[in-house]
């Protein structure tokens, strides 16, 4: 009985075993991304992917999420179909693709939970495997301000707010890091020590996290230049680290006095005339009231600053400012400054009144002037010097001499400071005509108009001959009179009288008119054309000549070889005289004859 119960026990724990065993080697495995990354805003792929064995006609793929350790239904996939659930935080934004990969549109922060995709195959069983999804939003640029109360002083027994920085509207949740002289730093929860932060932070409704810090010092007089900031640190896709920085700010400290100074602003030379600005300030803050005096006496200033407008020689001098700093009545707070003006007299110009002298005299003024410093006297008509000792003398005055003269002073050592005066010189005579241009018209009967200028004082009567349509006008210290008239044949061939005249004389001079000559252009073509022609004439005569003694000399050749024989030998025919008459007639174009005729010597015997 023992041996076969102990067998029987045997063996039905094996068949449980190899049924175990059958069992663990089938069912549904199921598998997804551990992690899965998406902006906020987009959409995102939660994929899914799955084995069965046994095969199973019958699969149903469900996804789930967690919340508060509670799962929920979002959607499922059956039959080919995929359809979301109701009453759900994806509520129609969740669908599920043939391959189980779960699509969320719209994605909000919200949505960063635990998913669970779960495949159910009939008798095969139920598998699972969770996913986390992580949404990222970037924070705003981080906004600093300081606090409501405006001055923070030094040496305080507490620290002091600084200012608050605020991110608003990121996920995952940033956080804030302070900067000082761009050095971040240490960041301290400790309110017992002299630099701390109280961080803060909220999460807003659309799931979105806004942080906030606070700095607190207790700041040393070297903190007065100092630049604070703060920045703002959040965690983007693929591990990615980022920052957003905010503006400066600088900080309102007071601390006391220690010593003052007491500068000019004005960077050149001062001279009579120039606005004069001398600032008294101290090196604490804020700035004790300042009192200033000259020689003792009191001047009114504003705030450190002194202005002294339109200055004059009388305001040089020694001038001091004073301050108390109650915050430290020990401190010496003074400074003093010696102002120096420089001045320049005005010029005196001796004779004073206008000169008016004959044609050809002589003028001569002197100019005087006193100054600060070394100074220039020059006399100047228009930009060209004429002297530079303070006299001015003219020798023989003519015309062009007439006009205004400036006397010039200055002090070079200080730009812009000079005086000058001006004198007229007015010149007596008679008139004296400028030599005037010709004047051109296209055709002889054309009109043209002739300018005729002439100087003198009193101002000349002008007489044209043969006389025109005629205007007058002055330029200068010179009048010019126009004539308009007709260039008639004696005006071509004789000219216009312009005669000019005064009490003092008068003066003649006569004006050409002709016709404009052709372009040079053309001209040039003219005359290279009608110098072609006179060598194509001269070739063609030299030619001709060639050709008649050409002629000449095969008839003279031809005479020669026609002699009669006689008795004679040969030797008596060559040595026999001839008597040859050639006669040559040549005719030129002019119809002109030129004759020209060659001759032996005649024998004895003709």
């Amino acid at each position: 009985m023992d041996a076969g119960i102990t067998f029987g026990r045997a063996f039905l724990s094996c068949t449980l075993l190899l049924l175990a065993l059958q069992v663990c080697s089938g069912g549904v495995t199921v598998k997804v991304n551990p992690t899965v990354e998406v902006m906020k805003g987009d959409a995102v792929k939660l994929p899914c992917t799955h084995t069965v064995s046994p095969p199973s006609s019958t699969i149903i793929a469900e996804w789930f999420i967690e919340e508060q350790e509670t799962r929920k239904r979002i959607a499922f996939r059956q039959g080919g179909q995929s359809k979301s659930d109701e009453d759900t935080p994806l509520s129609n934004r969740v669908s599920i693709g043939e391959d189980f990969t779960l699509t969320i549109t719209s994605v909000q922060s919200s949505d960063e939970l635990k998913f669970f995709c779960q495949v159910t195959a009939g008798p095969a069983g139920v598998g699972e495997a969770a996913t986390e999804l992580k949404v990222f939003f970037a924070p705003e640029k981080p906004e600093l301000t300081k606090p409501s109360s405006q001055a923070i002083y030094v040496d305080q027994p507490s620290s002091s707010e600084i200012g608050i920085c605020v991110s608003r509207n990121g996920h995952p949740q940033p956080r804030i890091i302070w900067f000082k002289d761009d050095q971040p730093l240490p960041e301290v929860k400790d309110r017992d020590q002299k630099t701390y932060m109280v961080p803060s932070m909220v999460k807003e409704a659309s799931g979105l996290f806004t942080v906030e810090s606070k700095l607190y010092m207790n700041p040393t007089k070297a903190d007065k230049d100092s630049k604070f900031y703060c920045m703002v640190e959040y965690k983007m896709l693929g591990g990615q680290v980022q920052q957003k920085k905010s503006d400066s700010i600088a900080i309102n400290l007071n601390y006391p006095s220690a010593t003052a100074t007491f500068s000019l602003l004005n960077t050149t030379p001062i001279k009579e005339g120039d606005t004069v600005t001398m600032k008294c300030e101290t090196d604490g803050n804020p700035q004790p009231e300042f009192d200033f005096t000259k020689d003792g006496k009191s001047i009114s200033g504003e705030g450190g600053m002194l202005v002294l407008k339109s200055i004059k020689r009388t305001d040089a001098g020694e001038y001091h400012c004073n301050a108390i700093d109650f915050d430290n009545l020990e401190a010496e707070l003074s400074g003093k400054i010696s102002l120096s003006v420089h001045y320049i007299d005005p010029v005196s110009v001796t004779p004073t009144e206008p000169q008016m002298v004959m044609l050809g005299d002589k003028v001569e003024w002197q100019c005087k002037t006193k100054g600060s410093a070394p100074h220039t006297v020059q006399w100047k008509k228009g930009s060209e010097v004429l002297s530079q000792d303070g006299t001015l003398s003219i020798q023989e005055v003519s015309y062009d001499k007439a006009g205004e003269y400036m006397c010039v002073g200055a002090v070079p050592s200080v730009p812009g400071l000079m005086s000058q005066a001006s004198v007229n010189l007015t010149v007596k005579g008679k008139p004296m005509i400028e030599t005037p241009a010709f004047g051109q018209v296209s055709k002889e009967g054309e009109m043209v108009t002739l300018k005729c200028a002439s100087y003198g004082l009193p101002a000349p009567q002008f007489t044209w001959k043969p006389s025109g349509k005629e205007s007058v006008t002055v330029e200068g210290n010179k009048v010019v009179s126009s004539v308009t008239l007709q260039a008639t044949p004696e005006i071509m061939k004789s000219g216009v009288s312009c005669e000019v005249s005064n009490e003092h004389g008068t003066d003649q001079k006569m004006i050409s008119v002709s016709v404009k000559r052709a372009a040079h252009g053309n001209a040039d073509r003219a005359d290279m054309q009608q110098g072609g022609s006179s060598l194509v004439v001269i070739a063609v005569v030299v030619c001709v000549l060639l050709l008649l003694l050409l002629v000449a000399l095969i008839y003279f050749l031809n005479k020669k070889s026609k002699l009669p024989c006689g008795k004679k030998d040969k030797k008596d025919v060559a040595t026999g005289d001839v008597n040859n008459d050639i006669v040559v007639e040549m005719k030129t174009e002019k119809a002109n004859e030129e004759s020209g005729l060659l001759n032996k010597r005649p024998s004895p015997g003709q």
